[in-house]
Protein backbone atom coordinates (compact mmCIF):
# COMPACT_ATOMS: atom_id res chain seq x y z
CA UNK A 1 0.00 0.00 0.00
CA UNK A 2 1.09 3.28 -0.92
CA UNK A 3 1.20 6.31 1.61
CA UNK A 4 -2.51 8.29 1.40
CA UNK A 5 -3.45 9.55 -1.90
CA UNK A 6 -6.08 12.20 -1.91
CA UNK A 7 -9.40 11.69 -3.55
CA UNK A 8 -9.46 12.90 -6.88
CA UNK A 9 -12.19 15.65 -8.03
CA UNK A 10 -13.72 18.58 -5.87
CA UNK A 11 -12.98 19.15 -2.02
CA UNK A 12 -16.43 16.81 -1.56
CA UNK A 13 -14.99 14.23 -3.06
CA UNK A 14 -16.54 12.95 -6.42
CA UNK A 15 -16.37 9.24 -6.84
CA UNK A 16 -14.25 8.78 -10.11
CA UNK A 17 -17.22 7.23 -12.48
CA UNK A 18 -20.83 7.06 -12.91
CA UNK A 19 -23.01 6.34 -9.65
CA UNK A 20 -25.91 5.06 -11.57
CA UNK A 21 -27.50 2.69 -9.73
CA UNK A 22 -27.07 -1.10 -11.24
CA UNK A 23 -30.99 -2.19 -10.23
CA UNK A 24 -34.07 -1.05 -9.26
CA UNK A 25 -34.20 -3.35 -6.66
CA UNK A 26 -30.97 -3.47 -5.35
CA UNK A 27 -31.71 -4.48 -1.41
CA UNK A 28 -28.73 -2.85 0.15
CA UNK A 29 -24.93 -1.47 0.40
CA UNK A 30 -22.13 -3.14 0.47
CA UNK A 31 -19.12 -1.01 1.05
CA UNK A 32 -15.85 -2.53 -1.00
CA UNK A 33 -13.44 -1.39 1.22
CA UNK A 34 -10.44 -2.47 -0.36
CA UNK A 35 -6.52 -1.43 -0.48
CA UNK A 36 -4.49 -3.84 -2.50
CA UNK A 37 -7.16 -6.48 -2.54
CA UNK A 38 -9.31 -3.35 -3.37
CA UNK A 39 -13.02 -3.12 -5.67
CA UNK A 40 -10.33 -3.16 -8.73
CA UNK A 41 -8.06 -5.70 -7.46
CA UNK A 42 -8.10 -9.31 -7.16
CA UNK A 43 -10.63 -10.68 -5.07
CA UNK A 44 -12.40 -7.08 -4.36
CA UNK A 45 -13.17 -6.90 -8.34
CA UNK A 46 -14.69 -10.83 -8.24
CA UNK A 47 -16.34 -10.13 -5.45
CA UNK A 48 -18.07 -6.57 -6.57
CA UNK A 49 -19.41 -8.76 -10.06
CA UNK A 50 -20.80 -11.16 -7.83
CA UNK A 51 -22.53 -8.46 -5.56
CA UNK A 52 -23.62 -6.55 -8.61
CA UNK A 53 -25.16 -10.04 -10.08
CA UNK A 54 -27.00 -10.84 -6.53
CA UNK A 55 -28.74 -7.29 -6.89
CA UNK A 56 -26.40 -4.77 -4.26
CA UNK A 57 -25.01 -1.86 -5.57
CA UNK A 58 -21.38 -1.56 -4.07
CA UNK A 59 -19.12 1.42 -3.45
CA UNK A 60 -15.46 0.42 -3.82
CA UNK A 61 -12.59 2.69 -2.71
CA UNK A 62 -8.95 1.86 -3.91
CA UNK A 63 -5.69 3.41 -3.71
CA UNK A 64 -4.58 1.47 -6.93
CA UNK A 65 -1.21 1.12 -5.43
CA UNK A 66 -1.35 -2.37 -6.93
CA UNK A 67 -4.07 -2.47 -8.99
CA UNK A 68 -5.07 -1.13 -12.22
CA UNK A 69 -8.25 1.16 -12.74
CA UNK A 70 -9.10 -0.38 -16.13
CA UNK A 71 -10.18 -3.32 -14.19
CA UNK A 72 -13.48 -1.50 -13.07
CA UNK A 73 -13.90 -1.73 -17.40
CA UNK A 74 -13.96 -5.32 -17.40
CA UNK A 75 -16.70 -5.45 -14.09
CA UNK A 76 -18.78 -3.16 -16.06
CA UNK A 77 -18.67 -5.64 -19.32
CA UNK A 78 -19.48 -8.30 -17.63
CA UNK A 79 -22.41 -7.18 -15.31
CA UNK A 80 -23.58 -4.34 -17.35
CA UNK A 81 -23.04 -1.77 -14.15
CA UNK A 82 -20.32 0.01 -13.22
CA UNK A 83 -19.53 0.28 -9.83
CA UNK A 84 -19.39 3.74 -7.52
CA UNK A 85 -15.43 4.15 -7.02
CA UNK A 86 -13.50 6.10 -4.88
CA UNK A 87 -9.58 6.51 -5.58
CA UNK A 88 -8.65 6.89 -1.95
CA UNK A 89 -6.52 5.38 0.49
CA UNK A 90 -8.22 3.25 3.94
CA UNK A 91 -5.51 4.90 6.58
CA UNK A 92 -7.18 8.53 5.64
CA UNK A 93 -9.54 9.14 8.33
CA UNK A 94 -11.04 12.15 6.67
CA UNK A 95 -11.29 10.39 3.01
CA UNK A 96 -13.16 7.61 5.05
CA UNK A 97 -15.52 9.68 6.60
CA UNK A 98 -16.73 12.09 3.68
CA UNK A 99 -16.93 8.87 1.70
CA UNK A 100 -19.42 7.42 4.88
CA UNK A 101 -21.42 10.45 4.23
CA UNK A 102 -22.06 10.61 1.07
CA UNK A 103 -23.48 7.25 1.54
CA UNK A 104 -25.58 7.41 4.12
CA UNK A 105 -27.36 3.77 3.06
CA UNK A 106 -24.24 2.03 3.57
CA UNK A 107 -25.31 -1.24 5.11
CA UNK A 108 -22.27 -3.69 5.50
CA UNK A 109 -18.16 -3.43 4.66
CA UNK A 110 -16.05 -6.09 2.69
CA UNK A 111 -12.92 -5.14 4.15
CA UNK A 112 -9.90 -6.57 1.92
CA UNK A 113 -7.79 -3.72 2.58
CA UNK A 114 -4.21 -5.38 2.92
CA UNK A 115 -0.49 -5.42 1.70
CA UNK A 116 -0.16 -9.16 1.37
CA UNK A 117 3.54 -10.79 0.26
CA UNK A 118 5.05 -13.00 2.84
CA UNK A 119 8.01 -12.64 1.67
CA UNK A 120 7.85 -8.84 1.50
CA UNK A 121 6.35 -8.61 5.29
CA UNK A 122 9.69 -9.82 6.71
CA UNK A 123 11.52 -7.81 4.59
CA UNK A 124 8.80 -4.72 5.18
CA UNK A 125 7.53 -5.52 8.66
CA UNK A 126 6.86 -1.87 9.73
CA UNK A 127 4.45 -1.09 6.07
CA UNK A 128 2.59 -3.98 6.59
CA UNK A 129 1.87 -3.06 10.44
CA UNK A 130 1.14 0.02 9.69
CA UNK A 131 -1.08 -0.28 6.31
CA UNK A 132 -3.09 -3.44 7.71
CA UNK A 133 -4.13 -2.95 11.34
CA UNK A 134 -4.67 1.31 10.59
CA UNK A 135 -7.18 0.77 7.48
CA UNK A 136 -9.20 -1.81 9.87
CA UNK A 137 -9.05 0.74 12.71
CA UNK A 138 -10.21 3.58 10.91
CA UNK A 139 -13.12 1.46 9.02
CA UNK A 140 -14.29 0.35 12.60
CA UNK A 141 -14.81 3.82 13.67
CA UNK A 142 -16.60 4.85 11.02
CA UNK A 143 -18.86 2.08 11.10
CA UNK A 144 -19.62 3.13 14.49
CA UNK A 145 -20.11 6.64 13.96
CA UNK A 146 -22.55 5.86 11.03
CA UNK A 147 -24.72 2.73 12.03
CA UNK A 148 -23.15 0.19 9.64
CA UNK A 149 -24.73 -3.20 10.23
CA UNK A 150 -21.91 -5.36 10.01
CA UNK A 151 -18.44 -5.83 8.30
CA UNK A 152 -16.74 -9.04 6.63
CA UNK A 153 -13.18 -9.27 7.07
CA UNK A 154 -10.65 -10.76 4.93
CA UNK A 155 -8.38 -13.03 6.98
CA UNK A 156 -6.09 -15.83 6.15
CA UNK A 157 -5.35 -19.50 7.37
CA UNK A 158 -1.89 -17.72 7.91
CA UNK A 159 -3.61 -17.35 11.01
CA UNK A 160 -3.06 -20.90 12.05
CA UNK A 161 0.79 -20.56 11.72
CA UNK A 162 2.05 -24.29 10.90
CA UNK A 163 -1.15 -25.83 12.11
CA UNK A 164 -0.72 -29.05 14.19
CA UNK A 165 -3.36 -31.57 12.80
CA UNK A 166 -4.64 -30.98 9.20
CA UNK A 167 -6.59 -30.40 7.55
CA UNK A 168 -7.48 -27.39 10.13
CA UNK A 169 -10.78 -26.21 11.53
CA UNK A 170 -12.01 -23.21 12.56
CA UNK A 171 -11.42 -24.16 16.41
CA UNK A 172 -7.58 -25.03 16.13
CA UNK A 173 -4.89 -23.02 18.43
CA UNK A 174 -3.67 -20.03 16.48
CA UNK A 175 -0.07 -20.87 16.44
CA UNK A 176 2.70 -18.13 16.55
CA UNK A 177 2.69 -16.54 13.41
CA UNK A 178 5.56 -17.07 10.78
CA UNK A 179 5.68 -13.63 9.14
CA UNK A 180 4.57 -10.10 9.95
CA UNK A 181 1.72 -10.84 7.40
CA UNK A 182 -0.03 -13.92 9.63
CA UNK A 183 0.84 -11.33 12.20
CA UNK A 184 -1.19 -8.39 11.25
CA UNK A 185 -3.73 -10.84 10.61
CA UNK A 186 -4.05 -12.22 14.10
CA UNK A 187 -4.01 -8.60 15.43
CA UNK A 188 -6.48 -7.80 13.10
CA UNK A 189 -9.02 -10.63 14.14
CA UNK A 190 -8.04 -9.95 18.05
CA UNK A 191 -9.22 -6.09 16.97
CA UNK A 192 -12.34 -7.50 15.60
CA UNK A 193 -13.05 -10.11 18.91
CA UNK A 194 -12.02 -6.68 21.17
CA UNK A 195 -15.00 -4.57 19.55
CA UNK A 196 -17.80 -7.31 19.64
CA UNK A 197 -17.03 -8.19 23.10
CA UNK A 198 -17.39 -4.79 24.08
CA UNK A 199 -20.85 -4.88 22.68
CA UNK A 200 -20.62 -2.77 19.21
CA UNK A 201 -23.85 -2.23 17.25
CA UNK A 202 -22.53 -4.14 14.25
CA UNK A 203 -21.85 -7.63 13.46
CA UNK A 204 -18.76 -9.65 12.10
CA UNK A 205 -17.73 -12.63 9.96
CA UNK A 206 -13.93 -13.11 9.39
CA UNK A 207 -13.73 -15.18 6.71
CA UNK A 208 -10.57 -17.14 6.32
CA UNK A 209 -9.25 -17.41 3.15
CA UNK A 210 -6.28 -20.12 2.12
CA UNK A 211 -5.44 -19.51 -1.60
CA UNK A 212 -6.85 -17.48 -4.36
CA UNK A 213 -5.76 -18.29 -7.66
CA UNK A 214 -7.66 -18.24 -11.23
CA UNK A 215 -9.39 -15.45 -12.87
CA UNK A 216 -13.25 -15.58 -14.20
CA UNK A 217 -14.59 -17.71 -17.10
CA UNK A 218 -15.18 -14.65 -19.23
CA UNK A 219 -11.33 -13.74 -19.00
CA UNK A 220 -12.55 -9.96 -18.71
CA UNK A 221 -10.81 -9.62 -15.04
CA UNK A 222 -8.39 -11.86 -13.39
CA UNK A 223 -5.07 -11.25 -11.23
CA UNK A 224 -3.21 -7.98 -12.43
CA UNK A 225 -0.52 -7.11 -10.16
CA UNK A 226 1.40 -4.02 -10.54
CA UNK A 227 5.43 -4.68 -11.57
CA UNK A 228 7.04 -8.17 -10.33
CA UNK A 229 3.98 -10.46 -9.11
CA UNK A 230 4.41 -11.52 -5.04
CA UNK A 231 2.23 -14.02 -5.65
CA UNK A 232 2.59 -17.63 -7.53
CA UNK A 233 -0.15 -17.98 -10.28
CA UNK A 234 0.99 -14.36 -12.07
CA UNK A 235 4.26 -15.28 -11.78
CA UNK A 236 3.85 -18.58 -13.37
CA UNK A 237 1.37 -18.12 -16.35
CA UNK A 238 3.74 -14.58 -16.83
CA UNK A 239 7.08 -17.22 -16.68
CA UNK A 240 4.77 -19.21 -19.32
CA UNK A 241 3.75 -16.82 -21.23
CA UNK A 242 7.79 -15.86 -21.59
CA UNK A 243 7.47 -12.60 -19.45
CA UNK A 244 9.70 -14.07 -16.72
CA UNK A 245 12.93 -16.52 -17.05
CA UNK A 246 11.75 -18.44 -14.68
CA UNK A 247 10.16 -19.42 -11.85
CA UNK A 248 11.50 -19.86 -8.27
CA UNK A 249 10.08 -22.87 -6.31
CA UNK A 250 10.94 -21.81 -2.68
CA UNK A 251 12.22 -25.08 -1.55
CA UNK A 252 12.18 -28.99 -2.01
CA UNK A 253 13.21 -29.98 1.27
CA UNK A 254 9.65 -29.82 3.44
CA UNK A 255 7.97 -33.17 4.61
CA UNK A 256 5.69 -33.44 2.45
CA UNK A 257 4.94 -36.31 -0.43
CA UNK A 258 7.47 -33.87 -3.19
CA UNK A 259 9.46 -31.26 -0.50
CA UNK A 260 7.50 -28.19 -1.95
CA UNK A 261 5.01 -26.92 0.21
CA UNK A 262 1.42 -27.52 0.31
CA UNK A 263 -1.44 -25.35 0.33
CA UNK A 264 -5.39 -25.00 -0.23
CA UNK A 265 -5.72 -23.33 -3.53
CA UNK A 266 -9.52 -22.15 -4.35
CA UNK A 267 -11.16 -20.68 -6.92
CA UNK A 268 -11.36 -16.96 -6.86
CA UNK A 269 -14.62 -17.05 -7.89
CA UNK A 270 -15.72 -19.43 -5.40
CA UNK A 271 -14.02 -17.43 -2.69
CA UNK A 272 -16.17 -14.39 -4.23
CA UNK A 273 -19.31 -16.17 -3.57
CA UNK A 274 -19.08 -16.39 -0.14
CA UNK A 275 -18.41 -13.27 0.48
CA UNK A 276 -22.17 -12.43 -0.59
CA UNK A 277 -23.48 -15.38 1.04
CA UNK A 278 -21.65 -13.85 4.39
CA UNK A 279 -22.90 -10.15 3.15
CA UNK A 280 -26.61 -11.79 3.41
CA UNK A 281 -26.12 -13.47 6.45
CA UNK A 282 -24.88 -10.61 8.53
CA UNK A 283 -27.89 -8.28 6.79
CA UNK A 284 -30.63 -10.80 6.95
CA UNK A 285 -31.44 -10.64 11.09
CA UNK A 286 -33.44 -13.83 10.16
CA UNK A 287 -30.57 -15.49 9.67
CA UNK A 288 -29.58 -15.85 13.17
CA UNK A 289 -25.96 -15.08 12.88
CA UNK A 290 -23.61 -14.33 15.56
CA UNK A 291 -22.15 -10.89 16.92
CA UNK A 292 -19.00 -12.72 16.04
CA UNK A 293 -18.38 -15.45 13.64
CA UNK A 294 -15.88 -17.14 11.41
CA UNK A 295 -15.65 -19.43 8.64
CA UNK A 296 -12.94 -21.15 6.53
CA UNK A 297 -12.78 -20.78 3.09
CA UNK A 298 -10.88 -23.63 1.10
CA UNK A 299 -11.51 -26.54 -0.87
CA UNK A 300 -10.12 -28.85 1.66
CA UNK A 301 -7.50 -30.61 -0.55
CA UNK A 302 -4.23 -29.56 -0.05
CA UNK A 303 -1.79 -29.29 -3.52
CA UNK A 304 1.72 -28.78 -3.32
CA UNK A 305 3.29 -26.11 -5.16
CA UNK A 306 5.24 -28.65 -7.83
CA UNK A 307 1.94 -30.63 -8.25
CA UNK A 308 0.16 -27.00 -9.27
CA UNK A 309 2.99 -26.31 -11.92
CA UNK A 310 2.59 -30.14 -13.31
CA UNK A 311 -1.09 -30.11 -13.51
CA UNK A 312 -1.23 -26.48 -15.47
CA UNK A 313 1.72 -27.90 -17.87
CA UNK A 314 -1.37 -30.91 -18.25
CA UNK A 315 -4.20 -28.98 -18.77
CA UNK A 316 -2.71 -25.77 -21.04
CA UNK A 317 -0.04 -27.93 -22.71
CA UNK A 318 2.25 -24.91 -21.69
CA UNK A 319 5.62 -25.96 -19.94
CA UNK A 320 6.82 -23.76 -17.03
CA UNK A 321 10.76 -23.14 -17.19
CA UNK A 322 11.08 -23.28 -13.03
CA UNK A 323 14.13 -24.13 -10.77
CA UNK A 324 14.33 -24.69 -6.90
CA UNK A 325 15.88 -22.24 -4.81
CA UNK A 326 16.29 -21.99 -1.03
CA UNK A 327 13.54 -21.55 1.57
CA UNK A 328 11.91 -18.23 1.77
CA UNK A 329 11.64 -17.26 4.91
CA UNK A 330 8.13 -16.92 6.83
CA UNK A 331 6.19 -19.64 4.69
CA UNK A 332 4.45 -21.91 6.29
CA UNK A 333 5.00 -25.79 5.59
CA UNK A 334 1.96 -27.40 4.94
CA UNK A 335 -1.92 -26.05 5.24
CA UNK A 336 -5.23 -26.72 3.87
CA UNK A 337 -8.73 -26.30 5.04
CA UNK A 338 -11.85 -28.44 6.71
CA UNK A 339 -14.48 -26.46 5.45
CA UNK A 340 -17.16 -28.09 7.14
CA UNK A 341 -18.51 -24.88 8.93
CA UNK A 342 -18.99 -23.26 5.67
CA UNK A 343 -20.57 -25.48 4.11
CA UNK A 344 -22.98 -26.26 6.70
CA UNK A 345 -23.54 -23.23 8.38
CA UNK A 346 -23.22 -20.82 5.43
CA UNK A 347 -24.34 -23.34 2.19
CA UNK A 348 -21.15 -22.80 0.51
CA UNK A 349 -19.03 -24.69 -1.49
CA UNK A 350 -15.87 -24.80 -3.55
CA UNK A 351 -17.36 -26.07 -6.91
CA UNK A 352 -14.42 -25.31 -9.36
CA UNK A 353 -11.84 -27.80 -9.93
CA UNK A 354 -8.49 -27.33 -9.96
CA UNK A 355 -8.18 -28.01 -13.56
CA UNK A 356 -10.63 -25.34 -14.86
CA UNK A 357 -9.13 -23.03 -12.42
CA UNK A 358 -5.67 -23.03 -13.86
CA UNK A 359 -7.16 -22.70 -17.38
CA UNK A 360 -9.22 -19.69 -16.40
CA UNK A 361 -5.62 -18.60 -15.09
CA UNK A 362 -4.11 -19.03 -18.68
CA UNK A 363 -7.25 -18.06 -20.62
CA UNK A 364 -6.87 -14.32 -18.33
CA UNK A 365 -2.75 -14.36 -19.32
CA UNK A 366 -3.09 -14.94 -22.97
CA UNK A 367 -6.34 -11.79 -22.76
CA UNK A 368 -3.90 -9.62 -21.45
CA UNK A 369 -0.95 -10.68 -24.17
CA UNK A 370 -3.65 -10.22 -27.18
CA UNK A 371 -4.42 -6.75 -25.84
CA UNK A 372 -0.98 -5.82 -25.36
CA UNK A 373 0.08 -6.95 -28.42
Amino acid sequence: MTPTMPLRGSEKDRPLMSERSPKPFCRSFASMTTLPRRGPGYIGSHTTVELIQAGYQVVSIDNLSNSNIEVLDGIEAITGIRPIFYEADCNDEAAIERIFTAHPSIQGVIHFAASKAVGESVQKPLLYYKNNLLSLIVLLEAMQRHGTKGIVFSSSCTVYGQPEILPVTEEAPIQVALSPYGNTKQINEEILSDVVYAGVPYKVIRLRYFNPIGAHPSALIGELPNGVPQNLIPYLTQTAAGIRQQLSVFGDDYNTPDGSCIRDYINVVDLAKAHVIAIERMLDDSKGSEPLETFNIGTGRGVSVLELIHTFEAVTGVKVPHKIVGRREGDIEKVWADPTKANTILGWEAKESLADTLRSAWAWQERLIEKNK
